[in-house]
């Protein structure tokens, strides 16, 4: 749903200008320093980008569904580790609030979130809960009007600057699985939170990643997303987050494949080989012609489910579908993109390489290929069983 389509291209324009005249020049620095320059935080703070899917009472853009993932492709035709400076703040770590906060939680971290003040993190993933995000074993213990958690988180994004922590944790050991957990808004600076070492990635190099150790951090009660008396709903929210989650990733996939896609095309037009340009061979142009018919393919399917979304609909099959298929497509034009630049695809200079390294991860990252083929079946049987 596009609500105002002349608002809507004004901030996509500024987006574009955005991308081209400040993202792209610094694309390198980044990968060499593995630091996003701070006037690049501030312009995208400037830009309202961390206030783009919290809505306009708290001081956001508030965004459709349809008009996120529009923003989301502009955003991404240059390095993912841009997006992923504010990609944590934007969704899961706030929309959790958003969507199963109390008005309270909702009035005293939206705008700040909006405004970029603070960055907000999600804290699911822990060493031995990655995909079987359920078997979670840091624990909140209640003590009289708070809560003590305890236990370790994973590989999450943004924790060496965030401000808040969206915490899950299991709040009734007698109670396995998904039933028994708790989300809880954290602050970053609560007594007994510690970092591990950043992660040295494969790509995205600028976005960060690291441990986050709860020793003892006491909670007010008041912080369970939903109140006090929401506990053991933690799960349910995560995967609402998650749900919608997986439909800006694939709009990722769609911008960065785009722009993959875009750069492979004008070496092959520009790169002579037997005296003519690449892009005249026919084995060169259906490695063009396959990444732009999936590319093509991912995109429908994107804005298909934004509206389904925007609608009101369920699209927990779609949203899975989409992640599913973005994501392995944006992977298998990385890799043509290689193959057409040869050997200078294969070197830094070209970008390619580099693009190549960041996108491996979006097949991974909020629910593995895998699950969310897994989601998808049980999704379609748990139809069919309904219809029966």
């Amino acid at each position: 749903m596009i609500r105002d389509a002349e608002t809507l291209n004004a901030l996509l324009d500024s987006i574009r200008r955005f991308v081209r005249e400040e993202l792209v020049p610094a694309e390198r620095q980044v990968d060499e320093t593995d630091e996003i320059p701070p006037r690049i935080v501030q312009g995208m703070k400037d830009l309202g980008l961390c206030g783009m899917t919290i809505p306009e009472e708290y001081g956001g853009l508030g965004l459709t569904t349809e008009e996120e993932a529009l923003a989301a492709i502009e955003l991404c035709q240059t390095s993912p580790a841009f997006r992923s400076l504010i990609g944590t703040t934007i969704g899961i770590g706030s929309q959790g609030i958003l969507m199963d906060g109390t008005d309270a939680q909702k009035q005293a971290f939206l705008p700040r979130l909006a405004s970029g003040e603070i960055l907000a993190s999600f804290a699911l993933t822990e060493p031995e809960a990655g995909s079987d995000a359920a078997s979670l074993r840091t624990t909140a213990s209640a003590h009289g009007d708070d809560y003590v958690i305890n236990g370790t988180k994973r590989y999450i994004t943004n924790a060496p600057y965030a401000g808040i922590f969206t915490v899950m944790a299991r709040t009734d050991a007698a109670i396995p699985g998904a039933a028994g957990i708790t989300a809880f808004i954290v602050d970053a600076g609560t007594p007994g939170i510690s970092f591990g070492k950043r992660d040295s990635k494969m790509g995205q190099r600028g976005s960060h990643t690291c441990d986050v150790i709860f020793d003892n951090v006491r909670v007010p009660a008041s912080r369970v997303i939903g109140g006090a008396g929401n506990t053991g709903q933690g799960f349910r929210t995560a995967m609402k987050v998650l749900d919608k989650g997986r439909i800006h990733i694939a709009a990722v996939c769609v911008g960065v494949a785009e722009r993959m896609l875009r750069d492979a095309l004008r070496y092959a037009t520009e790169r002579r080989q037997f005296g003519q340009p690449i892009a005249s061979f026919q084995l060169v142009q259906a490695m063009l012609a396959d990444s732009q018919a999936e590319l093509y393919a991912a995109r429908s399917m994107l804005l298909d489910t934004a509206r389904k979304r925007d609608d009101g609909l369920n699209v927990s099959t779609e949203a899975a579908c989409c992640k599913l298929f973005a994501s392995e497509m944006c992977g298998r034009v990385a890799d043509r993109a290689v193959q057409i630049f040869g050997g200078a695809g294969y070197v830094a200079d070209s970008g390619i390489e580099r693009f190549y390294r960041d996108v491996r991860l979006f097949r991974i990252f909020e629910g593995t290929t895998q699950i969310q083929q897994i989601v998808i079946a049980r999704n379609m049987i748990r139809g069919a069983a309904a219809q029966a």
